[in-house]
Protein backbone atom coordinates (compact mmCIF):
# COMPACT_ATOMS: atom_id res chain seq x y z
CA UNK A 1 0.00 0.00 0.00
CA UNK A 2 1.04 3.57 -0.50
CA UNK A 3 0.23 7.11 0.53
CA UNK A 4 -2.86 8.85 -0.82
CA UNK A 5 -3.35 12.53 -1.57
CA UNK A 6 -7.03 13.37 -1.15
CA UNK A 7 -8.09 16.83 -2.26
CA UNK A 8 -10.94 18.59 -4.03
CA UNK A 9 -11.24 20.68 -7.16
CA UNK A 10 -13.46 23.10 -5.27
CA UNK A 11 -10.81 24.23 -2.76
CA UNK A 12 -9.69 26.95 -5.16
CA UNK A 13 -13.23 28.38 -5.40
CA UNK A 14 -13.19 29.44 -1.75
CA UNK A 15 -12.19 33.07 -2.29
CA UNK A 16 -10.99 35.33 0.50
CA UNK A 17 -10.09 38.58 -1.28
CA UNK A 18 -6.92 40.25 -2.49
CA UNK A 19 -4.09 40.19 0.03
CA UNK A 20 -5.62 37.55 2.28
CA UNK A 21 -2.95 35.02 3.33
CA UNK A 22 -5.34 32.05 3.20
CA UNK A 23 -5.72 31.96 -0.58
CA UNK A 24 -6.37 29.40 -3.33
CA UNK A 25 -2.73 29.39 -4.41
CA UNK A 26 -1.83 27.51 -1.22
CA UNK A 27 -3.42 24.25 -2.35
CA UNK A 28 -2.31 24.83 -5.93
CA UNK A 29 1.33 25.17 -4.83
CA UNK A 30 1.17 21.91 -2.87
CA UNK A 31 -0.62 19.83 -5.49
CA UNK A 32 1.58 21.05 -8.35
CA UNK A 33 4.63 20.00 -6.34
CA UNK A 34 3.21 16.60 -5.43
CA UNK A 35 1.96 15.84 -8.95
CA UNK A 36 5.58 15.69 -10.10
CA UNK A 37 5.92 12.46 -8.08
CA UNK A 38 4.94 8.99 -9.26
CA UNK A 39 4.64 7.27 -5.88
CA UNK A 40 1.27 8.61 -4.71
CA UNK A 41 -2.38 7.59 -5.01
CA UNK A 42 -4.72 10.48 -5.81
CA UNK A 43 -8.34 10.71 -4.71
CA UNK A 44 -11.25 13.12 -4.37
CA UNK A 45 -13.76 14.08 -1.70
CA UNK A 46 -16.50 11.66 -0.70
CA UNK A 47 -20.16 12.60 -0.31
CA UNK A 48 -21.32 12.12 3.25
CA UNK A 49 -24.29 12.56 5.56
CA UNK A 50 -24.16 16.12 6.90
CA UNK A 51 -25.42 14.89 10.27
CA UNK A 52 -21.80 14.08 11.19
CA UNK A 53 -21.15 17.84 11.32
CA UNK A 54 -23.42 18.02 14.37
CA UNK A 55 -21.05 15.83 16.36
CA UNK A 56 -18.40 18.57 16.27
CA UNK A 57 -20.51 21.70 15.85
CA UNK A 58 -23.71 23.11 17.32
CA UNK A 59 -26.70 22.63 15.04
CA UNK A 60 -27.54 26.34 15.14
CA UNK A 61 -24.02 27.20 14.07
CA UNK A 62 -24.14 24.75 11.15
CA UNK A 63 -27.48 26.18 10.02
CA UNK A 64 -26.08 29.71 10.24
CA UNK A 65 -23.04 28.79 8.13
CA UNK A 66 -25.11 27.01 5.49
CA UNK A 67 -27.36 30.08 5.17
CA UNK A 68 -24.47 32.55 5.06
CA UNK A 69 -22.90 32.01 1.64
CA UNK A 70 -23.32 35.15 -0.48
CA UNK A 71 -24.70 35.10 -4.02
CA UNK A 72 -21.82 37.36 -5.04
CA UNK A 73 -18.86 39.10 -3.47
CA UNK A 74 -17.41 38.30 -0.07
CA UNK A 75 -18.87 38.01 3.42
CA UNK A 76 -17.03 38.01 6.76
CA UNK A 77 -17.94 35.47 9.44
CA UNK A 78 -15.45 37.15 11.76
CA UNK A 79 -12.69 39.72 11.41
CA UNK A 80 -10.50 37.54 9.18
CA UNK A 81 -12.69 34.58 8.18
CA UNK A 82 -14.18 35.19 4.74
CA UNK A 83 -16.62 33.27 2.56
CA UNK A 84 -17.60 33.65 -1.08
CA UNK A 85 -20.18 31.99 -3.38
CA UNK A 86 -17.75 29.14 -4.05
CA UNK A 87 -17.07 28.54 -0.38
CA UNK A 88 -20.10 26.32 0.25
CA UNK A 89 -18.90 23.50 -1.98
CA UNK A 90 -15.28 23.97 -0.90
CA UNK A 91 -16.17 23.70 2.80
CA UNK A 92 -18.25 20.55 2.36
CA UNK A 93 -15.66 18.97 0.07
CA UNK A 94 -12.92 19.72 2.60
CA UNK A 95 -14.76 17.59 5.14
CA UNK A 96 -15.55 15.02 2.44
CA UNK A 97 -11.85 14.75 1.62
CA UNK A 98 -11.02 13.89 5.22
CA UNK A 99 -13.80 11.30 5.29
CA UNK A 100 -12.59 9.80 2.01
CA UNK A 101 -9.07 9.52 3.48
CA UNK A 102 -10.43 7.71 6.53
CA UNK A 103 -12.56 5.38 4.41
CA UNK A 104 -9.64 4.55 2.12
CA UNK A 105 -7.47 3.55 5.06
CA UNK A 106 -10.22 1.50 6.66
CA UNK A 107 -10.87 -0.25 3.33
CA UNK A 108 -7.10 -0.88 2.98
CA UNK A 109 -6.88 1.01 -0.31
CA UNK A 110 -3.83 2.86 1.01
CA UNK A 111 -1.82 3.00 4.21
CA UNK A 112 -1.99 6.68 5.11
CA UNK A 113 -3.08 9.98 3.56
CA UNK A 114 -2.32 13.67 3.28
CA UNK A 115 -5.31 15.92 2.68
CA UNK A 116 -4.36 19.33 1.24
CA UNK A 117 -7.67 21.18 1.40
CA UNK A 118 -8.98 24.57 2.37
CA UNK A 119 -10.42 26.32 4.22
CA UNK A 120 -8.44 25.04 7.20
CA UNK A 121 -10.27 23.99 10.35
CA UNK A 122 -8.39 23.89 13.64
CA UNK A 123 -9.52 27.33 14.90
CA UNK A 124 -13.21 26.60 14.28
CA UNK A 125 -14.93 25.96 17.61
CA UNK A 126 -18.21 24.21 18.24
CA UNK A 127 -20.25 27.35 17.69
CA UNK A 128 -18.08 29.88 15.86
CA UNK A 129 -15.77 30.51 12.94
CA UNK A 130 -12.29 31.78 13.78
CA UNK A 131 -8.89 32.36 12.20
CA UNK A 132 -9.76 31.51 8.55
CA UNK A 133 -11.59 28.33 9.74
CA UNK A 134 -15.30 27.57 9.30
CA UNK A 135 -15.82 23.83 9.88
CA UNK A 136 -13.30 21.87 11.92
CA UNK A 137 -12.15 19.26 9.41
CA UNK A 138 -10.03 17.15 11.79
CA UNK A 139 -12.58 17.27 14.59
CA UNK A 140 -15.32 16.06 12.26
CA UNK A 141 -12.95 13.32 11.08
CA UNK A 142 -12.34 12.23 14.67
CA UNK A 143 -16.06 12.00 15.33
CA UNK A 144 -16.49 10.01 12.11
CA UNK A 145 -13.91 7.52 13.36
CA UNK A 146 -15.76 7.25 16.67
CA UNK A 147 -19.26 7.02 15.20
CA UNK A 148 -18.66 4.71 12.23
CA UNK A 149 -15.62 2.68 13.23
CA UNK A 150 -15.94 2.66 17.03
CA UNK A 151 -12.45 3.94 17.79
CA UNK A 152 -11.81 4.58 21.48
CA UNK A 153 -8.41 6.34 21.39
CA UNK A 154 -7.81 8.97 18.72
CA UNK A 155 -4.91 11.40 18.88
CA UNK A 156 -4.83 14.76 17.10
CA UNK A 157 -1.33 16.17 16.87
CA UNK A 158 -1.25 19.84 15.89
CA UNK A 159 2.21 21.29 15.10
CA UNK A 160 0.78 24.44 13.47
CA UNK A 161 2.42 27.55 14.93
CA UNK A 162 -1.02 28.72 16.11
CA UNK A 163 -2.71 26.69 18.83
CA UNK A 164 -5.86 24.92 17.69
CA UNK A 165 -8.44 26.51 19.95
CA UNK A 166 -11.15 24.76 17.95
CA UNK A 167 -9.80 21.30 18.71
CA UNK A 168 -9.37 22.23 22.35
CA UNK A 169 -12.90 23.60 22.58
CA UNK A 170 -14.57 20.66 20.85
CA UNK A 171 -12.70 17.89 22.69
CA UNK A 172 -12.31 19.48 26.13
CA UNK A 173 -14.69 16.93 27.65
CA UNK A 174 -14.01 13.93 25.37
CA UNK A 175 -11.94 11.16 26.94
CA UNK A 176 -11.63 9.33 23.60
CA UNK A 177 -9.59 12.09 21.96
CA UNK A 178 -6.16 13.34 22.98
CA UNK A 179 -5.26 16.74 21.55
CA UNK A 180 -1.57 17.70 21.50
CA UNK A 181 -0.30 21.10 20.38
CA UNK A 182 3.10 22.76 20.06
CA UNK A 183 2.71 26.43 19.25
CA UNK A 184 4.10 29.94 19.58
CA UNK A 185 2.90 31.65 22.74
CA UNK A 186 1.81 34.30 23.49
CA UNK A 187 0.30 34.49 20.03
CA UNK A 188 -3.00 34.15 18.17
CA UNK A 189 -5.51 32.83 19.19
CA UNK A 190 -4.44 33.38 22.81
CA UNK A 191 -5.20 29.87 24.05
CA UNK A 192 -2.72 27.08 24.69
CA UNK A 193 -1.27 27.46 28.17
CA UNK A 194 0.16 24.30 29.73
CA UNK A 195 -2.47 24.61 32.45
CA UNK A 196 -5.26 24.03 29.89
CA UNK A 197 -5.59 20.26 30.19
CA UNK A 198 -9.22 19.31 29.47
CA UNK A 199 -11.66 17.53 31.78
CA UNK A 200 -9.97 14.16 31.25
CA UNK A 201 -6.36 15.37 31.07
CA UNK A 202 -6.77 14.95 27.31
CA UNK A 203 -5.41 18.34 26.23
CA UNK A 204 -1.62 18.63 26.05
CA UNK A 205 -0.26 22.09 25.25
CA UNK A 206 3.41 23.01 24.86
CA UNK A 207 3.72 26.78 24.37
CA UNK A 208 7.02 27.88 22.84
CA UNK A 209 8.59 31.33 22.40
CA UNK A 210 9.06 33.23 19.16
CA UNK A 211 12.37 32.33 17.57
CA UNK A 212 12.18 28.62 18.42
CA UNK A 213 14.62 26.66 16.24
CA UNK A 214 14.67 22.99 15.27
CA UNK A 215 16.81 21.82 18.19
CA UNK A 216 14.52 23.58 20.65
CA UNK A 217 11.45 22.29 18.85
CA UNK A 218 12.69 18.70 19.04
CA UNK A 219 12.98 18.98 22.83
CA UNK A 220 9.29 19.91 22.94
CA UNK A 221 8.47 17.22 20.39
CA UNK A 222 10.04 14.59 22.64
CA UNK A 223 7.41 15.50 25.22
CA UNK A 224 4.69 15.13 22.58
CA UNK A 225 5.97 11.68 21.66
CA UNK A 226 6.07 10.54 25.29
CA UNK A 227 2.46 11.64 25.79
CA UNK A 228 1.41 9.91 22.56
CA UNK A 229 3.05 6.67 23.63
CA UNK A 230 1.35 6.85 27.02
CA UNK A 231 -2.01 7.34 25.32
CA UNK A 232 -1.55 4.49 22.81
CA UNK A 233 -3.69 5.97 20.01
CA UNK A 234 -5.50 3.61 17.65
CA UNK A 235 -5.66 6.27 14.92
CA UNK A 236 -3.59 9.43 14.43
CA UNK A 237 -4.92 12.62 12.88
CA UNK A 238 -2.34 15.31 12.12
CA UNK A 239 -3.59 18.89 12.03
CA UNK A 240 -0.69 19.79 9.78
CA UNK A 241 0.42 23.40 9.72
CA UNK A 242 3.61 24.42 7.94
CA UNK A 243 3.79 27.97 9.29
CA UNK A 244 6.64 27.03 11.63
CA UNK A 245 8.90 27.60 8.61
CA UNK A 246 11.34 30.50 8.95
CA UNK A 247 10.06 32.02 5.69
CA UNK A 248 6.44 32.14 6.81
CA UNK A 249 5.11 35.61 7.48
CA UNK A 250 2.48 34.57 10.04
CA UNK A 251 4.84 33.12 12.63
CA UNK A 252 8.29 33.48 14.14
CA UNK A 253 9.70 29.95 14.39
CA UNK A 254 12.91 28.99 12.58
CA UNK A 255 12.25 25.56 11.07
CA UNK A 256 13.40 24.62 7.55
CA UNK A 257 11.54 22.57 4.94
CA UNK A 258 13.55 19.41 5.65
CA UNK A 259 12.62 19.60 9.32
CA UNK A 260 9.04 18.62 8.53
CA UNK A 261 10.32 15.26 7.30
CA UNK A 262 12.09 14.65 10.60
CA UNK A 263 9.24 15.59 12.92
CA UNK A 264 6.76 13.57 10.83
CA UNK A 265 9.04 10.52 10.79
CA UNK A 266 9.58 10.71 14.54
CA UNK A 267 5.84 10.90 15.17
CA UNK A 268 5.00 7.98 12.89
CA UNK A 269 7.70 5.80 14.43
CA UNK A 270 6.54 6.59 17.96
CA UNK A 271 2.90 5.67 17.26
CA UNK A 272 3.18 2.77 14.78
CA UNK A 273 2.82 0.09 17.45
CA UNK A 274 -0.63 1.43 18.34
CA UNK A 275 -1.99 2.93 15.10
CA UNK A 276 -0.62 0.21 12.78
CA UNK A 277 0.24 3.13 10.51
CA UNK A 278 -3.30 4.53 10.29
CA UNK A 279 -2.63 8.24 9.83
CA UNK A 280 -4.55 11.05 8.13
CA UNK A 281 -2.79 14.41 7.88
CA UNK A 282 -4.93 17.46 7.10
CA UNK A 283 -3.61 20.83 5.91
CA UNK A 284 -3.95 23.76 8.30
CA UNK A 285 -1.58 26.76 8.04
CA UNK A 286 1.43 27.64 5.90
CA UNK A 287 1.40 30.84 3.87
CA UNK A 288 4.72 31.30 2.04
CA UNK A 289 3.98 29.37 -1.16
CA UNK A 290 7.48 28.07 -1.86
CA UNK A 291 8.11 27.06 1.75
CA UNK A 292 4.64 25.51 1.94
CA UNK A 293 5.14 23.34 -1.16
CA UNK A 294 8.63 22.23 -0.11
CA UNK A 295 7.59 21.49 3.48
CA UNK A 296 4.49 19.57 2.41
CA UNK A 297 6.61 17.48 0.06
CA UNK A 298 9.01 16.66 2.92
CA UNK A 299 6.03 15.73 5.10
CA UNK A 300 4.77 13.41 2.36
CA UNK A 301 8.25 11.90 2.01
CA UNK A 302 7.96 10.67 5.58
CA UNK A 303 4.44 9.32 5.02
CA UNK A 304 5.56 7.42 1.89
CA UNK A 305 8.68 6.05 3.56
CA UNK A 306 6.55 4.73 6.39
CA UNK A 307 4.53 2.40 4.16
Amino acid sequence: MSTAIITSDTSIHHLTGDGHPERPERVIAITEKLKKRNDLIWGKAKKFNLDILKKAHDEKYIDMVLRSFPKEGLKFLDGDTVISPGSEKAIIDAVGSVIQAIEGIEQKKFKNAFVPIRPPGHHSEGNRACGFCILNNCAIGAHYLIEKFNYKRIAIWDPDIHQGNGHQNIFWDNKNVLYLSTHQYPFFPGTGKESEKGNHNNIFNIPLPAGTNMAEYLEAHDRVLKRLIDFRPEFLLISMGFDMHFADGLGQFKLESKDFYEITKRTLEATKEFTKGKVVSVLEGGYDLDALAESANEHVNALVEFN
